[in-house]
């Protein structure tokens, strides 16, 4: 049943997974408390729900508390009022319900979200940071705002003198259901709206004129030809509905032979620093991959990884947790197993402090390692942190929680070792230490890893221990959507599973499916709302229906590709080089002149 009833504290309660945003209907979890004729006194929503099907956006303090802001309303939610639910940060946004804004009803088993149409008013340019330039569209009232796939979605009436004046600046309009998609030549690199008046603002990368953007906008993406001609011969895809276990199953597979094809097994990620998310149709973009899914574990609220992440012999995030991994050189297998990472900082009398995690956002008291793999600068993750950077082994300077939370530059050679929670941090300036590092197996060696966890399958057996790997029981008995990456002996696996008629497979049930289907090693990666397979530059599986921000993935990308340059490399600044897809982040605090 999409909806239940119970009593709480003799208050009533309802709960369900189908949420219905102008017409949208999506799997998604909510829980009302308060009768259902009556405004909430709660309503918990997912945060992936209202950041990427509402429009709000959000920013993480020092003390784990976020900030969310939807059309100049705020709410400050503190970690102790964050929540669970099925598998997704859950908020309390009843305090933003309006009849002039966001209103809900409970309406046949589904959570109906509605917001009154607005007029778009005036469309205009605003200053913009640099690199960009941002559109402003002025409204007579709060709107839903959709982004994802490089496009954004309005609920609002739009006349037809401003189509005109959209495609001046960049922008093509179109309409779709009860509202307008927007598009632009290239992904807007951040959407975030403002209050009194209403404004949804757009920033966009400053690489073209507007007219010659707005005449070229992208109309919607058919099968990349380069995958087709590979269908068959070194890919092979298939999408099946299956009966396992007493449930029905949507399974998407696509299998190569990474001995023998033309194409090669390579980590995504934004290119512009671990802090941030995207949407994977981005990140594929961005590498030229003709097939990818999402990858590994991460913050949703803080917009950081959780686990490993290695491209080309660099740890852009390190293990955590002795948790899944697969490793894999150029052109060869996948392995799979679990991994850590120890490290260690010793003085010059022998005396050693361990490092616990490198280039992570799982925040725990002791010693962190941060490089410019991170990103161009470190923002202090938690209240009084200290640390001191390192170059050549000699301590360079000493930075304390008020630098740190402004945010310090990662230069290269450098390693700023982090103090959380009272740990020590005894060295003074010009004081000699030695890092030493080791994994704990030959798969940290590797020149790309992916972390993800529970490791399901490895030499044809049922190796699941999420409790060993750090994960909840909550989390190790739920169903969700799941995405797997697999081997079995010959083969590369790329799987996503959806449930037919529920959320989808537990953990076990998929190890079991799996060794069913023959593979001999499987990895569970990052499931639920960021499930997801983009095929030839098809969005095929969308997790819960919806496109959800993800921060990694994995994809097949052309050979040539990885050994020429058409990879671009970020800018210094952030943004992308010219000519490179541009990212979406969630926004922070906005430019003035907005």
């Amino acid at each position: 049943r999409l909806l239940r009833e119970q009593g709480q504290g003799g208050k009533q309660v309802l709960e369900g997974r189908i949420v219905n945003i102008h017409g949208l209907r999506q799997r998604a979890a909510w829980l009302w408390s308060g009768p259902s004729d009556q405004t909430p006194s709660q309503l918990w929503l997912p945060l992936e729900v209202l950041q990427g099907q509402l429009g709000f956006s959000s920013r993480t303090r020092l003390d784990g508390a976020l900030e969310l802001e939807w059309f100049g309303r705020s709410l400050i939610v503190p970690p102790a009022q964050q929540r669970s639910l099925a598998d997704e940060v859950a908020i309390d946004v009843a305090s933003l319900l309006s009849p002039e804004g966001l209103s809900a009803q409970v309406d046949a088993g589904e959570l109906r979200l509605q917001v009154p149409t607005p007029q778009l008013q005036r469309v205009r340019t605003s200053a913009a940071p640099p690199g960009s330039s941002r559109v402003v569209l002025d409204l007579s009232g709060p709107a839903v705002v959709r982004s994802g796939d490089g496009r954004i979605w309005l609920a609002a009436a739009i006349p037809g003198s401003l189509s005109a004046d959209l495609l001046r600046l960049g922008l093509r309009g179109k309409r779709e259901g009860p509202g307008w998609a927007i598009a632009a030549p290239t992904a807007p690199q951040r959407v975030f709206t403002l209050g009194q008046p209403a404004r949804v603002v757009i920033d966009l990368v400053a690489t073209r004129t507007a007219a010659a953007a707005g005449a070229s906008a992208p109309e919607r993406p058919v099968l990349d030809s380069r995958l087709q001609a590979l269908l068959g011969s070194e890919v092979f895809w298939n999408q099946d509905l299956r009966s396992f276990g007493g449930r029905r199953l949507r399974l998407n597979s696509v299998r190569m032979d990474p001995l023998s094809s033309s194409l090669e097994l390579r980590g995504l990620s934004r290119g512009t620093g671990m802090e941030g998310l995207t949407t994977l149709p981005l990140l594929a973009r961005r590498y030229g991959a003709l097939v990818a899914i999402n990858g590994g574990f991460f913050n949703r609220v803080r917009r950081l990884p959780l686990g490993a992440l290695r491209d080309q012999g660099r740890w852009l995030s390190g293990p955590i947790l002795n948790r899944g991994v697969v490793a894999w050189e150029a052109g060869t297998l996948p392995r799979f197993g679990r991994l850590d990472l120890q490290e260690s900082v010793s003085d010059e009398s022998g005396r050693q402090w361990p490092v616990r995690f490198v280039n992570s956002g799982f925040v725990q008291r002791g010693l962190a390692r941060f490089t410019e793999d991170w990103g161009t600068q470190y923002r202090a993750l938690s209240a009084g942190e200290q640390a001191v950077s390192l170059r050549d082994g000699l301590v360079q300077r000493r930075y304390d929680s008020a630098l740190l939370a402004a945010g310090v530059a990662l230069g290269p050679g450098e390693d700023l070792l982090v103090a959380r929670a009272g740990a020590p941090l005894p060295w003074s300036l010009g004081t000699r230490l030695q890092l030493t590092s080791q994994a704990s197996s030959d798969l940290g060696v590797a020149a790309n890893v992916m972390g993800g966890g529970p490791l399901l399958l490895q030499g044809g057996r049922i190796v699941l221990d999420g409790v060993a790997e750090g994960f909840s029981p909550a989390f190790l008995r739920q169903g969700a959507p799941r995405t797997v990456i697999g081997s079995d002996g010959r083969f590369l696996w790329l799987l996503t599973l959806e449930g037919l008629d529920d959320e989808g497979p537990t953990l076990a049930e998929t190890a079991r499916f799996l060794q069913a289907l023959g593979l001999q090693d499987a990895l569970n990666l990052d499931g639920g709302s960021s499930t997801g397979l983009v095929l030839g530059g098809l969005h095929r599986v969308k997790g819960r229906g919806v496109v959800s921000a993800v921060h990694n993935g994995l994809g097949l990308v052309p050979r040539p590709t990885l050994r020429g340059a058409a990879i671009p490399a970020a800018a210094p600044n952030g943004a992308p080089a010219s000519g490179a897809p541009a990212t979406m982040t969630p926004a922070s605090e906005p430019t003035p002149g907005s």
